[in-house]
């Protein structure tokens, strides 16, 4: 049996099948053992569907045999294939990591129901990407919330509980805007499957409701993608969960949503709606620049080493959300470059604050001088992951920043303002990752770590391993390139 057709199904059936299974593993071993195994099973299937995608294939799949917009369907293209190797690589790789600091955070008994919690939310996560339905994205959309808010819960930090609740406030509302936008289209079409939506929009003559619609779902989007001003939920809800939560979290989880907005603008609205393109553009673009000036001004001033980290993630957000605003094939590709880049560089940063907290317990930036004497490893995968969000040569950040440069110098007679501000970003960044390098390895030892020497092995393997692909990918980027561009594509060909 060839089970090559079936691999988007797969893709998510697997690990929500596994979820109840492994919270039956009573003994920690055994939960971390099979959560771990699939996670790994997730991201081979990923990294198949994405050699093949690379070579020119796409998969659509009909559940059941019911061909769309009767059934269910299914469908990974390049965008899809790339955000697949994001969401179930970092599932995976964090899942390597996680059983020594798991076993220090989370309770013994209640270990299977967070492994069960982390596949549900993989799961979820996957099935966002690979649906081609548009009501199925928001149920998986929810599948993977409410996981991801007992995943954020569970640790020891009791300030993770009105944090999940901000999370829960603010991810209610964006999922209710997006339904609500959902329900407007079919009602104006009579199909909830993407494509059927495209094809039928041109055919209604009243377009005031489907103009509602774009904007509902688009704030809606954008609400779950932390784009900024509406990243409130976002800086609290990475720094008090768990560290390997928030090393998942914050790899992929905006980033879905930002990957369903973008893919939901271009595949059914700018094709039909004359005007959305600008005004697609001119909502975004100020938001993408708030958002990256901003956020990074803010993160310069902050202590805590997570909060740090999360804060900066809003203002690469927005460079994410910039590239896409310009509406051209060299911002697109800029813009899923990115995702990946910084998928790699924030996971890698992420990773690198777990091994610190398996002996610090205080992750305050000025607690943290001369850890580099006695975790020498972790501070070195910390530089580079921190250089490849800054964006220096040679690493994997500088690529994506760098088409971020080209295109914004290609956008119009202004392009050259936005560099600017690119580059003051840039410099921001420097700034705030200086002063970790500068604790790390030159201030004087404030707090005695609970033992010297490094993270636990496997913890640390995965680290150093994530600090290298930053590395890899700064000076081989072919492969996630390729996606990037055959992703803009296809993207911009829906809007012909």
């Amino acid at each position: 049996m060839d089970l090559t057709a079936h691999l988007p199904a797969l893709q998510v059936v697997v690990p929500m099948l596994a979820a109840p299974l492994v919270l039956l593993l009573k003994p920690r071993g055994l939960a971390w053992a099979g959560a771990t195994s699939v996670a790994l099973l997730s991201f081979c299937i990923a990294l198949v569907i994405a050699v093949n995608v690379a070579g020119g294939a796409d998969y659509g799949y009909e559940m059941g045999g019911w061909q769309p917009p009767y059934g269910i369907e299914l469908y990974v293209g390049a965008f899809g294939a790339l955000m697949l190797l994001i969401v179930t690589g970092a599932g995976a790789l964090a899942m390597l990591a996680a059983r020594r600091s798991v076993d220090r955070q989370i309770e013994q008994e209640r270990q299977p129901l967070f492994y069960s919690a982390w596949l549900l939310a993989l799961a979820g996560l996957t099935g966002i990407v690979v649906s081609a339905d548009a009501f199925n994205i928001f149920v998986f959309m929810e599948i993977s919330s409410l996981a991801s808010y007992v995943l954020i819960a569970g640790g020891p930090d009791r300030r993770a509980l009105p944090a999940v609740f901000k999370y829960l406030i603010m991810g209610t509302i964006g999922a209710t805007f997006y339904l609500i936008g959902v329900g407007l289209v079919y009602m104006m079409t009579g199909t909830l499957n993407l494509a059927d939506m495209e094809a039928r929009i041109g055919d209604v003559t009243d377009i005031n409701p489907i103009l509602v619609a774009a904007g509902f779902i688009t704030i809606g989007l954008a609400l779950k993608a932390a784009v900024f001003p509406l990243h409130v939920w976002l800086p609290n809800a990475y720094t008090h969960a768990p560290h390997m939560v928030t090393v998942f979290l914050a790899a992929c989880a905006t980033k879905v949503s930002i990957y369903v907005l973008i893919r939901f603008d271009f595949f059914v609205f700018q094709a039909n709606l004359s005007d959305h393109q600008g005004q697609f553009s001119l909502f975004l673009l100020p938001l993408a620049l708030l958002g990256i000036l901003i956020a990074s001004a803010v993160t310069m001033f902050e202590g805590h080493l997570k909060r740090l980290l999360a804060t900066s993630s809003v203002a690469q957000i927005g460079y994410i959300i910039l590239g896409a605003s310009f509406l051209t094939q060299e911002g697109l590709t800029a813009s899923a470059a990115h995702l990946f880049n910084h998928a790699l560089a924030k996971g890698g940063l992420f990773l690198a604050v777990a091994c610190l907290g398996c002996h610090y317990h205080d992750l305050r930036v000025s607690q943290l001088g001369s850890a580099a004497r006695t975790m020498p490893l972790t501070a070195a995968a910390m530089v580079i992951c921190g250089f490849s969000l800054i964006g220096v040569p040679g690493t994997a950040g500088f690529i994506s920043k760098w088409l971020l440069i080209s295109a914004a110098l290609d956008s119009g007679p202004y392009g050259w303002v936005l560099v600017v501000i690119i580059l003051a970003s840039s410099l921001m960044a420097l700034a705030y990752i200086w002063r970790i390098v500068e604790t790390l390895y030159f201030k004087p030892a404030l707090a005695v770590p609970d033992r010297p020497g490094e993270a636990p092995l496997s913890l640390l393997l995965v680290t150093l391993a994530v600090a290298a692909a930053n590395i890899f990918y700064g000076i081989f980027p072919q492969f996630p390139l390729a996606l990037s561009s055959a992703a803009a594509e296809f993207l911009l060909g829906r809007t012909l």
